[in-house]
């Protein structure tokens, strides 16, 4: 899926506002249902549209470079116990940058583990952690797994991976520097990471995500490399905004707008991925982590 299917934008459009709760999926369906009249079929649009995690695999669980496990933390402000998926250099040897690693709204999916995987072959140890974890974990769909979240406490949500967060920074294996990496849902968990504590991030990448509460921008302290997709309406109206509070109070940040791509163009299990933007956006990802990370160890 290296581009784009020729399909209307109000289809993807459509399916934002489906997977963020703005429509239910009948009504989503019979919206695409529509376009047959203009000789599109069903199959076509929803295996353009839907999430096929066959083509999430970038690396291998079972590469020897990298060691993959599952560990818990404690989150007693959120639901108690948290779990996530750890990934770190099968040959460290030495104490490394660590990255939270953030899902969208749907739970720890086979795209957010490959990321994780992504990043201890680049040499960082990375925990995803999965707000699904007190209802059964992701449960294999994403329809099921956005019902599943949706229906948690948000703040609870929050607490767990502020919890996660201080988890990785205090691992055995950290040296201490801290960075975040979210799409959509985990954007928007950067942004309040960087906001909620504002000693806890070193770095933080957020994909597409929503600003942390206005109340809360002021005390953001952590450099901050934003991505966001040129078709992208509902986020892209929060960036004006979030710009001023981000320029008023001396935050470090950089936007890259990705012409052409959609909301979730990063994800290479649908037709919204774009390769070459998604490439240089992992790219540009790993030299900021590298500058605000890996070169200030203590």
């Amino acid at each position: 899926m290296n581009k784009l299917i020729s399909i209307p934008q109000e289809a993807f459009d459509w399916y934002d506002d489906y997977a963020h709760g703005k429509m239910d999926r009948r009504t989503f369906m019979k919206k695409l249902g529509g376009l047959a009249a203009l000789g599109y079929s069903m199959t076509f649009l929803t295996s353009a549209l839907l999430p096929n995690y066959a083509f999430a695999e970038q690396v291998s669980f079972n590469d020897p470079a990298i060691r993959a496990s599952y560990l818990s933390f404690a989150s007693p402000e959120g639901h108690g116990t948290g779990r996530g998926y750890f990934v770190q250099p099968a040959t460290a040897e030495e104490l490394l940058p660590v990255v939270l690693v953030v899902h969208e709204n749907r739970g720890l999916n086979p795209y957010i583990k490959d990321v994780a995987r992504r990043l201890a072959k680049a040499g960082y140890v990375a925990f995803a952690p999965d707000a699904l974890h007190s209802l059964g974990g992701y449960p294999g769909n994403d329809d099921e797994g956005r019902a599943m979240q949706s229906s948690l406490d948000r703040d609870k949500i929050q607490h767990d991976f502020v919890a996660a967060a201080h988890f990785l920074k205090k691992h055995p294996l950290s040296s201490g520097q801290l960075g975040a990496v979210g799409f959509c849902f985990g954007g928007y968990m950067v942004n309040y990471l960087a906001a909620v504590e504002p000693d806890l991030l070193a770095a933080g990448v957020p994909f597409y995500g929503t600003p942390a509460h206005e109340s809360l921008r002021h005390q953001i302290k952590a450099p901050l490399m934003i991505h966001l997709a040129e078709h992208d309406s509902r986020v892209n109206a929060t960036w004006p905004d979030y710009e001023k509070a981000l320029t008023a109070h001396g935050v470090v940040y950089q936007m890259h707008m990705y012409e052409g791509t959609q909301h979730g163009f990063h994800n290479d299990s649908t037709q919204r991925y774009d390769k070459a933007n998604a490439e240089l956006a992992w790219q540009r990802t790993l030299a900021f982590f590298h500058e605000k990370l890996a070169s200030h160890q203590p």
